[in-house]
């Protein structure tokens, strides 16, 4: 995707698009939206640089280590100038013992190819930091 076509509209498909890959459990989707060099600040302080690190963050969680994720999203802000949006979202998760969820939210920043640079997550969470079984 050229820088040109790189509008509102385009920047909302990218993120919404990012977000069903997510929720279709579908790592090499999500994967395949990062840019080589990409950066996910993740939501307990711990920054995974590079695809093979990315990968290695969210192998759990799409391997099921948490139980079923599913992201809803809420609201999306798209800053087409500057190439990034700002997407809320409540975290559902179905566990062997029961249901839970927490708020947060994602700033994605693009590439002029339409690729993921940085993906910075926030989240409001009782017990934020989810460790594999």
């Amino acid at each position: 995707m050229n820088q040109a076509k790189l509008d509102r509209d385009a920047l909302r498909r990218l993120t919404l698009d990012f977000t069903e890959a997510f929720n279709d459990n579908d790592l090499g989707a999500v994967m395949s939206r990062f840019a080589e060099g990409a950066v996910y600040d993740q939501f307990n302080d711990e920054p995974a640089q590079g695809i093979d690190a990315i990968r290695a963050a969210f192998e759990p969680q799409f391997k099921g280590a948490f139980g079923r994720m599913q992201f809803l999203d809420e609201d999306l802000f798209i800053d087409a100038e500057a190439r990034k949006t700002l997407v809320s979202w409540t975290c559902t998760l179905e566990t062997k013992d029961g249901s839970a969820g927490w708020r947060g939210l994602d700033i994605l920043h693009f590439d002029d190819l339409g690729k993921i640079t940085q993906k910075l997550t926030y989240a409001k969470a009782k017990v934020p930091l989810l460790r594999a079984r």
